[in-house]
């Protein structure tokens, strides 16, 4: 662009001598034609610079890890002239890193018509992907001027991480909620409010539990199996706060999610309805979520991507005790990159449940080796950064 325009100003200048040197009309004609024609450039790349809007159209609402996305970024112009060619200029990165890639996209836009492009984009780790069109460029046909469109247009999408297999054992409690109406479907229990199942006598079977009134009809004796609640109290604690920030911040915020959704999936899988706790940057408070389903676990794990901002600010645990100092709880699972923090004593000390778990993330084998396990009332589980099946084998829950 700087060459066509230093070309058009010696070509006026060779102009205004021909005309002096030859008093031609000819002469005159091309040296007005040369300073006419980029000022008649101007006006058609300014004019049409302002009749065109830029926006970016999201295919999909979410995204898998290691799977291609699609984005779709879509060009209108209502002016008369049509766009040779235009550059987009587009930014991504994932907010847990902030690490940007820069590319570039050239595509021509038709007068009085839309033009859209399509490209993928793909992240090894979830999170939040952020896309930014810094600006579209456009030109004139003879590429002298240069006009910004659709500066700073943004476009965010969550990457969500994927649910890993984990081994352990679901503990039922006598610590259930009295006013829950969710039994088990496959165990029988010890609540009376609700039948189970009906089955023959065995010896050894209480006698309270024979139904009379159906056993005088059979001639046997029929027995009642009770309901086992499954609504118990138990919260899986996602800490995202950010301990250390380096190159592994991105790889440990990862783990950290795919940790919540795996042993919450295995609580799931074994009707244990449960508690997830987490700060929402966005709200600016601790939000509490019951997980009864698979569909309301993907829905929360999609909340918790999403309320992650820029800076990775992320409340103290603490200020979540603090306001729940009263809790009575089944089982209680800490999720966090903390490593020998105060908060982990504090667990040990004063979260009253029968079951206290531990998950800490780390970077290395070598870091999971020297994590403290001194606590007597916490089971602590080291986690190498990908590999959480291989590390989370025998919890209990």
């Amino acid at each position: 662009m700087i060459i066509m325009k230093i070309l058009f100003l010696l070509l006026i200048i060779i102009c205004a001598i021909f005309y002096i040197m030859y008093l031609w009309n000819f002469a005159l004609v091309l040296l007005i034609i040369m300073i006419a024609l980029p000022v008649l450039m101007f006006i058609i790349a300014f004019t049409t610079s302002r009749m065109m809007s830029v926006d970016f159209n999201l295919l999909v609402d979410s995204a898998e890890k290691n799977e291609n996305f699609p984005v779709q970024l879509c060009i209108r112009n209502r002016s008369l002239f049509p766009v040779g060619k235009a550059e987009a200029h587009i930014e991504y990165y994932n907010v847990f890193n902030n690490k940007i890639n820069v590319f570039e996209l050239f595509l021509p836009v038709q007068a009085m018509n839309s033009q859209s492009v399509t490209f993928k984009l793909s992240s090894r780790y979830c999170g939040i992907i952020k896309i930014r069109c810094v600006d579209v460029s456009i030109y004139d046909p003879l590429r002298i001027f240069r006009f910004k469109v659709g500066k700073n247009l943004y476009a965010d999408i969550p990457v969500l991480p994927e649910c890993r297999e984990i081994s352990g054992e679901v503990h039922y409690s006598d610590r259930v909620n009295e006013e829950s109406s969710i039994f088990s479907e496959h165990k029988p229990g010890d609540d009376p409010s609700e039948v189970f199942d009906l089955r023959g006598y065995v010896p050894g079977d209480k006698l309270n539990r024979i139904h009379w009134k159906l056993s005088s009809k059979k001639d046997e004796f029929i027995v009642k199996d009770y309901s086992l609640p499954v609504d118990i109290p138990a919260i899986l604690f996602l800490d995202l706060k950010c301990y250390e920030d380096n190159n592994y911040t991105l790889p440990v915020f990862d783990t950290l999610a795919e940790t919540l959704i795996s042993v919450s999936q295995f609580m799931l899988e074994n009707e244990r309805m449960h508690t997830v706790v987490f700060y929402n940057a966005d709200l600016k408070c601790f939000e509490e979520i019951q997980i009864t389903s698979p569909e309301i676990l993907f829905e929360t794990i999609k909340r918790i991507i999403l309320s992650v901002n820029d800076n990775l600010y992320c409340e103290s645990p603490d200020v979540y005790f603090s306001d729940h100092g009263d809790l009575s709880l089944s089982s209680f699972t800490f999720i966090s990159s903390a490593k020998d923090q105060p908060v982990l004593e504090y667990i040990d000390e004063n979260v009253d449940a029968d079951i206290r778990n531990a998950i800490i993330v780390v970077s290395s084998p070598e870091e999971a080796a020297v994590i403290s396990t001194r606590y007597s009332g916490i089971h602590v589980t080291p986690v190498v950064i990908g590999r959480i099946s291989a590390s989370i084998k025998d919890i209990e829950l």
